[in-house]
């Protein structure tokens, strides 16, 4: 199986993390999903990356980013 090369770090009940999900799956964007209320190790990778809000994504050839910003995904498109 091919490796992901997009990471999106997500928590339930978020909004933007929705959109952006959403957004990947539209666009057939393949992409690995971790819950930062359920993998600890996910939480202190967002944490080592500098956020405190989610969705954060982390894509090759784009900076990691935070929250829904369809300008940024449409680049992995």
């Amino acid at each position: 199986m091919d490796m992901s090369k997009v990471v999106v770090y997500t928590k339930p009940n978020c909004m933007q993390c929705n959109f952006t999900k959403k957004f990947l799956e539209d666009n057939a964007i393949s992409f690995e999903m971790f819950d930062v209320t359920e993998d600890h190790i996910a939480l202190d990778r967002v944490k080592e990356l500098g956020f405190q809000s989610l969705p954060v994504v982390v894509a090759e050839g784009v900076a990691p980013f935070f929250g829904f910003r369809p300008d940024i995904l449409e680049q992995l498109a």
